[in-house]
């Protein structure tokens, strides 16, 4: 189960309208007690996807290690990532499955249609390794 606040859950819908009709991305801070995921800060990062923004995302290593390193100095962990998909449905692609590398973090996508936010969903990354990992819907709970 993924809990946000709905501030942070607006912030990743509006980040996904204003980077329109590109995809955008970034990072779900918290904590996590293994079943439970508590977003307590949604952290922006550019697309460094320049070849099809449209249709992919990624987060450059460099901006993901900073990132992982101020969380940790906040007593927060990443528990998540989200990424936007324009104009098609709320629902992760063998893309999104092949690149998910965290196993047990939430992946949040929002279906951005015409511009503006539409469905939110979250998946959780399951498996133990990447032969047997899998993305299964989650509970998304409003706080």
């Amino acid at each position: 189960m993924l809990e946000i606040r709905q501030a942070d859950y607006d912030e990743i819908r509006r980040h996904g309208e204003e980077a329109y009709p590109d995809e955008c991305c970034g990072v779900l801070l918290g904590a996590s007690d293994g079943r439970v995921h508590t977003v307590g800060q949604v952290v922006r990062c550019r697309n460094t996807r320049f070849d099809f923004p449209r249709t992919r995302y990624n987060i450059n290593p460099v901006e993901l290690v900073r990132i992982q390193r101020e969380a940790r100095e906040g007593e927060l962990t990443i528990v998540g990532f989200y990424h936007s998909h324009p104009d098609h449905p709320a629902h992760w692609s063998q893309t999104d499955l092949a690149e998910a590398h965290w196993i047990g973090c939430s992946y949040v996508i929002t279906s951005v249609i015409m511009g503006k936010a539409a469905v939110t969903q979250s998946f959780v990354l399951t498996g133990t390794v990447e032969e047997d990992k899998a993305l299964e819907e989650e509970e998304l709970v409003l706080e």
